[in-house]
């Protein structure tokens, strides 16, 4: 009995000490892995329920953060998705404005913008942020106009003079691309709606339909 009695004190020890060392563990944790399990679990949120289902007090449990700790990092929740969007965009814009200075031809360039978009993009959870600004777009306005704002109209800044270049020098079939440069773009949408609505039905082969892309944007030019 006495050996029973030992046990069951040292079981109430051990529970009493293990809510301060989880609390300890948690207050130890960086603000900067904070704000980034904060903002994965807002991709997890908005992608699971849509910008007006979700709700901070979810994006809370899912982070394994008080409600409360959210607000040091963001104001609200428009806060939060525009700074979830900004910090899955901004590794690509920079690759694509590191292609802006480099002069090379035209399909060589379309081709790696292609190829960013397919193992960047499609190939993880950026997809998601497209994906949302596509369904909520039409229902929250200013939601659209940050991604156009931040993302849209960053990338068309970067492509469109190296289009206009590549025209000039009579290396585009037509001044098509250059006049419209989302035409580039257009059938990544495609693969990003056809994986949410069809992918189980019919998978698509993104990158295969990319590369045929690219030969009916040149006419079959070689670069």
């Amino acid at each position: 009995m006495a050996r029973a009695a030992n046990k069951a004190v040292q079981e109430r020890v051990g529970r009493a000490t293990a809510k301060p060392r989880i609390a300890r563990r948690r207050s130890a944790q960086a603000p900067e892995e904070r704000r980034a399990a904060i903002l994965d679990a807002a991709l997890d949120e908005f992608s699971a329920r849509g910008y007006a289902a979700a709700r901070l007090d979810d994006v809370a449990r899912r982070a394994g953060v008080a409600k409360g700790t959210i607000y040091l990092y963001f104001a609200d929740k428009e806060a939060l998705f525009q700074e979830m969007v900004r910090s899955m965009v901004n590794p690509i814009l920079g690759t694509l404005e590191a292609m802006r200075d480099v002069d090379i031809p035209a399909r060589v360039l379309v081709e790696r913008l292609l190829d960013v978009f397919v193992r960047e993009i499609y190939g993880t959870r950026r997809k998601d942020i497209i994906r949302l600004i596509l369904s909520e777009g039409p229902r929250f306005p200013a939601l659209a106009e940050f991604y156009h704002a931040e993302v849209i109209a960053r990338v068309l800044a970067i492509v469109r003079p190296i289009l206009r270049r590549a025209a000039k020098r009579g290396e585009l079939p037509s001044d098509a691309l250059a006049r419209f440069p989302q035409l580039i773009v257009a059938p990544g949408l495609v693969g990003i709606l056809w994986h949410a609505l069809f992918d189980k039905l019919e998978p698509l082969d993104v990158a295969a339909m990319m590369r045929a892309h690219l030969d009916i944007l040149f006419a079959g030019r070689a670069a």
